[in-house]
Formats: structure tokens, C-alpha cells, sequence
């Protein structure tokens, strides 16, 4: 599976009611597809996966399935109790997703075992591929992902951990297994910020919230970092994720809770997040305004 582009992890539109708002959600998709996204990754954490059942999971993956229609992969999340787990994944199935992000298991830390017999059960879940998310309660070690990698089904490796020497430990680990079709991402929170340092580790791809809230900003930096414009990545770096980050950092949970204020702001009512989430505040909303009017201006918009 090939994933070339801005990954594109699309927030999951609610209702004033609280229902998921299938019709908003597929215009908040085909919006961003003309912006070139390298897959798209509905219901995994900037979709509020946490707060889904598995009928509004297989409601949010078939609506992005019938969207994307085939242009790029669709990447469904699965995780948390594992009896949920493997029900995300017989639903991302059936709603015809290409594979699975898998994210960790809830409250309980297991050892690494424990881990890999986790990740292979979810695998056997349904026909399909898995992409590992190496964060919270679920770090791997470069071991236990080159066992994983030893299983054809699973095909990608996310670090949202952020330990650059782990990294690049499993990154050469699973390397050394002969695997060539194996897909590495940085999956930190705004990854935009370290994904300088990341493509140094032999991990190319990235995750970006952004693109979903702003994707004329996102995509100016993808085509930057590509070209090889240290400038203008550093200008846009500096102008607009950096001071996103601070306002991210400000309260828990707003790697989500921005992004879709920023969708209000840019016209699309998408609701509000779902507990244990909150909205913005009126003073934070002015700011993340201000951010994202500079971050048009040095993305020439």
C-alpha cells in the first residue's frame, strides 16, 4: 500500500443533537481531495475514535470510502478494549476501508507480548492490513516490532512517542527483516514541527491535523518540505505551527478540539467535541483566528 501526500485525518462531524452528520462529513472529505492528501484516515484520533460506537465507526468509514472512492487509501482506526477493537475492525471492513490504524488499548499496560498479541489479534480481526500506533500505553520496543514486521499483514509503523533514538531503533530493526513495503509516520501531535527531524530518521511520512482545518496552509508546507525550501518550511514553521502548538498546548485534548474550531470558523459546522473534550474559549478562538489568518498570508492565501 502506497501512501504519497499529506496523511489526512478528518474530523468526524456532529449534529447539534450529537448524531454523526454524515452529509457535512463528506463534504468536509471531498473538500480537501483536490489538495492532494497521500491517504485518508477517518474515525482514528482527530475523528474522536475514543467516542464512537462501532455503528457510528462503520457509519464514518463508509462515508469516507464512498468520498475518497478509490483515489487514495482509507485508513480506519481500531482500538481501545479489545473486544471494541476487534469490532472496529469487522466494521472498517464491511464499510470497505483498505486497512487499519491501530490505536492502543485502554487503561491497562500490558508488557510487549502483550502488545504484539494484541496488535496480531486485531490483525485477525478482518482481511485486512494494520498500521501500528506506537504511543500512550502501547510503546513497542525495535524487538517487538521486527516480530510484527515478520506478519505480512501488518504494513506501517506511526510513532506519536516522540523517543527519536526508539525510532530510529525499529526503524533499522525492521529494515533489517527484508521488509521493503513497510510505511513509517510521524504521528506526533502537529508533526509538522518535527517532521524535519523525522525525515531524518528514515521516516518520510507524517500525519497532519491540520490539513483537515487548514489544507491551502498544510499543503504550502508539504510542497516546502518536499522541494527541499528550507525558507518558507521554516517561514511557515515559525509564523503558524509553532504558535498553534503553544495554543494547542494550553489545554488537554486540543490536538482535536482546534481543529474543528477552525473548521467552524472556516464555515463548516462541524460541532462541537465530544466529552471529555471541550471547545475553545472565546479568547482562545480569537487567537487560534489570528494564527491561522497569518498562516493563510505565508501560504500565499
Amino acid at each position: 500500500m502506497k501512501f504519497d501526500g499529506v496523511l489526512f485525518f478528518p474530523v468526524t462531524p456532529f449534529t447539534a443533537e450529537g448524531a454523526v452528520d454524515v452529509e457535512l462529513l463528506k463534504e468536509h472529505i471531498a473538500s480537501r481531495l483536490p489538495f492532494g492528501p497521500g491517504g485518508v484516515f477517518p474515525a482514528c484520533g482527530t475523528g474522536e475514535f475514543h467516542a464512537l460506537s462501532i455503528d457510528e465507526v462503520r457509519t464514518v468509514v463508509a462515508a469516507a470510502v464512498e468520498v475518497v472512492a478509490g483515489k487514495v487509501p482509507v485508513v480506519a482506526g481500531a482500538g481501545g478494549p479489545l473486544g471494541h477493537a476487534l469490532a472496529a475492525a469487522r466494521a472498517a471492513e464491511e464499510a470497505g476501508a483498505d486497512a487499519l490504524l491501530v490505536l492502543p488499548p485502554y487503561l491497562v499496560t500490558g508488557p510487549t507480548d502483550g502488545l504484539v498479541a494484541y496488535i496480531e489479534a486485531v490483525a485477525g480481526a478482518s482481511s485486512l492490513p494494520v498500521i501500528v500506533y506506537h504511543r500512550g500505553n502501547a510503546k513497542f520496543t525495535a524487538a517487538s516490532m521486527a516480530k510484527l514486521a515478520a506478519n505480512p499483514k501488518v504494513i506501517g509503523f506511526k510513532d506519536g512517542l516522540g523517543d527519536v533514538g526508539l525510532a530510529q531503533e525499529i526503524v533499522t530493526a525492521v529494515k533489517a527483516t527484508g521488509r521493503t513495503d513497510f510505511a513509517f509516520f510521524n504521528g506526533l501531535l502537529t508533526a509538522e514541527l518535527t517532521q524535519g527531524a523525522y525525515r531524518g530518521l528514515g521516516i518520510p511520512l507524517y500525519s497532519s491535523a491540520a490539513f483537515a482545518m487548514a489544507p491551502e496552509i498544510a499543503k504550502a508546507y508539504y510542497d516546502a518540505y518536499e522541494s527541499g525550501d528550507e525558507d518558507r518550511r521554516n517561514a511557515l514553521l515559525e509564523g503558524f505551527y509553532a504558535p498553534l502548538v503553544r495554543l494547542r498546548d494550553q489545554t488537554p485534548g486540543f490536538g482535536v478540539s482546534l481543529v474543528k474550531a477552525g473548521l467552524r470558523l472556516g464555515g463548516l459546522p462541524v460541532g462541537s467535541v465530544r466529552p471529555p473534550l471541550v471547545d475553545p474559549t472565546e479568547d482562545q478562538l480569537l487567537e487560534l483566528k489570528a494564527i491561522l489568518a497569518k498562516g493563510y498570508e505565508l501560504a500565499g492565501h
